[in-house]
């Protein structure tokens, strides 16, 4: 199955920017609010961005591939 253009621009950009920004949004925040689980709960996002970075690279390259 493929995915549109407008698609992978939108995961692409969740991927590089908000799921980090929100990872350290909250690790800060529960520092400072004494939030639960920062740390479980920052690696839980951020285990989730991997995810979905490494789907994002084998969709890229089998797109790469099928110009090819």
């Amino acid at each position: 199955m493929k995915m549109s253009n407008k698609v992978y621009d939108v995961l692409k950009f969740i991927a590089q920017i908000v799921l980090p920004a929100l990872a350290t949004f909250y690790v800060t925040i529960a520092g400072l609010w004494n939030l639960p689980y920062p740390k479980e709960i920052s690696g839980t996002i951020m285990a989730i961005d991997t995810l979905l970075g490494a789907c994002l690279m084998i969709s890229s390259a089998n797109y790469n591939k099928d110009g090819e």
